[in-house]
């Protein structure tokens, strides 16, 4: 007996087309689905999933995540036993622009998966947070057993808030949520609002780029390739309570519900300016910066630590940021045939 399709939202994303494309290659029947809205080049959106469509077990499904009846009609249609919820509103500097769009997609769209995976008797959700819910904090590397309680931008808090509402549901209904907290993944089929792509047009059109924090800025930079590994590794262990957990010395990243808090990152942080030389090595082609004060929102360092996604899946990720670059300078080129 075959068996039931992955849902995976977001599909006409960075990493939700990625991951599709990994799960039908390997055999697995797919069903996608996104609202392919204009917050970037809608024509990448849908050059992606053109990459799908010669799957036969590929089905795609254009629903906002508002909708309730679509996705209630959707779960009803496929009984889903595995969910990977990666469909929401992307980007730390817009949300100080249109911050509603936030409340829409990432809080009231996201109860709406909690309740349809609830109904759906869905066996396991993963759903994307972000590093940018360790906000405040200077200790690093980040661990999910720090508390975060001090996001920088309305988009941190909304992925935070996501963590929050998906403990309710494990608490409540025994549905095992595991929360995937990315950290600054970038690769081929990247998003355009991303530093690596401004850059790499920017430069090969002649043009300066923006260099935020004067170039004093630590990412860990993460490959896609190592992002969707560690992810298809995680759905194999649905998240399960932890029986050592305490409410006298709360873990925030375990629970006594079947829940779970995974970084998904590099584990090697690199700074900006350091990428920036990389990035002119591969293009030929040095940049002009224009150096530039921090902005709202952003934090000055990221740092995953990644012992509980090493120990608790067998993953770590591995690809070097030089080898990663080379890989994206070469789609980029071929894809705007530059």
């Amino acid at each position: 007996m075959s068996q039931p399709p992955v849902l995976v939202t977001g599909v006409a994303g960075f990493i939700g087309n990625q991951l599709a494309l990994r799960l039908l290659e390997t055999g697995r029947q797919v069903v996608g689905l996104d609202s392919v809205n204009a917050y970037y080049d809608v024509r990448l959106k849908e050059a992606r999933l053109r990459r799908l469509a010669d799957f036969a077990g590929h089905s795609f499904q254009r629903l906002d995540l508002a909708d309730r009846d679509g996705l209630d009609a959707l779960f009803r249609q496929h009984r889903f036993r595995t969910v990977v919820h990666l469909a929401a509103q992307a980007g730390v500097r817009h949300s100080l622009t249109d911050p509603h769009a936030y409340a829409a997609s990432n809080l009231v769209g996201f109860l709406n998966i909690l309740e349809a995976c609830r109904h759906g008797g869905v066996e396991h959700l993963l759903y994307a947070s972000s590093s940018s819910v360790y906000g405040g904090i200077t200790a690093m590397p980040f661990s999910v057993h720090q508390n975060v309680d001090h996001p920088l931008s309305l988009y941190a808090a909304t992925k935070k808030a996501n963590e929050l509402m998906a403990h309710s549901y494990s608490h409540l209904y025994g549905l095992p949520t595991t929360g995937l907290r990315f950290f600054t993944v970038y690769g081929p089929w990247g998003r355009p609002d991303m530093a690596l792509y401004l850059f790499t047009r920017a430069i090969l059109a002649g043009e300066p780029i923006r260099v935020f924090n004067d170039g004093q800025m630590l990412r860990d930079f993460t490959y896609i390739d190592d992002i969707v590994a560690g992810i298809l590794a995680l759905a194999e262990h649905p998240a399960a309570p932890n029986p050592a957990w305490s409410g006298a010395a709360p873990d925030p990243g375990t629970s006594a519900a079947p829940y779970r808090i995974y970084n998904i990152g590099n584990n090697e942080p690199v700074a900006l300016l350091d990428m920036i030389a990389l990035l002119e090595a591969a293009l030929g082609r040095k940049a002009e910066k224009i150096l530039l004060p921090m902005q709202p929102g952003d934090v000055p360092a990221t740092y995953a630590d990644i012992d509980d996604l090493v120990r608790d899946s067998g993953f770590r990720p591995a690809t070097p940021l030089e080898m990663g670059i080379n890989r994206f300078v070469d789609w980029y080129r071929s894809y705007h045939d530059v």
